[in-house]
């Protein structure tokens, strides 16, 4: 008897818009007819691309916006996984993904490990202060959905309440 030879895995950390669009087009190529497992791994349950965040600190662009990783996930054959890595054990092919607390701080999901045949870093950019003095102390980055709502929501406080 033959033994059931495993699928090649493939897991992308970061579903920014390289991430995503990768997962995507992955999971219709490989996933779909079942020749890979494709695995999207992202600290964030949405993405809104990273272009557009100013539109969201304005409050020009609605929440519903967002695409949802979860039904991205399904129609196009991948599987998405929510936390941050947090490590990476080469020898054993494995990251380590940390625990997903929600906002009062207990832990909705436990440290765990996910293998991997082939790893993908698709983790994006962030704000360069370029070492310029003052910038940390009187620049809003946004850089995230996260931080640009929160911006939204300081400007409206700020302005019209």
């Amino acid at each position: 008897m033959q033994e059931k030879q495993e699928k090649h895995t493939i897991l992308i950390v970061g579903g920014g818009a390289a991430g995503l669009e990768l997962a995507t087009a992955l999971g219709q190529r490989l996933g779909k007819p079942g020749l890979a497992e494709v695995t999207l791994l992202d600290a964030a349950s949405t993405h809104i691309w990273k272009p557009l965040l100013h539109e969201v600190a304005s409050g020009t662009l609605a929440e519903a916006e967002q695409i949802e990783y979860l039904a991205q996930a399904h129609r196009n054959h991948f599987r998405f996984l929510l936390g941050k890595m947090v490590g990476l054990d080469r020898s054993a092919k494995e990251i380590i993904v940390g625990a997903v607390v929600n906002k009062q701080g207990v832990e909705l999901i436990p440290q765990r490990r996910f293998r991997y045949d082939s790893l993908v870093m698709a983790v994006g950019s962030v704000s360069n202060t370029f070492g310029i003095e003052g910038v940390e102390q009187h620049c809003r980055f946004i850089d995230t959905t996260k931080e640009a709502f929160r911006f939204q929501k300081q400007l409206v406080e700020t302005y019209y309440l």
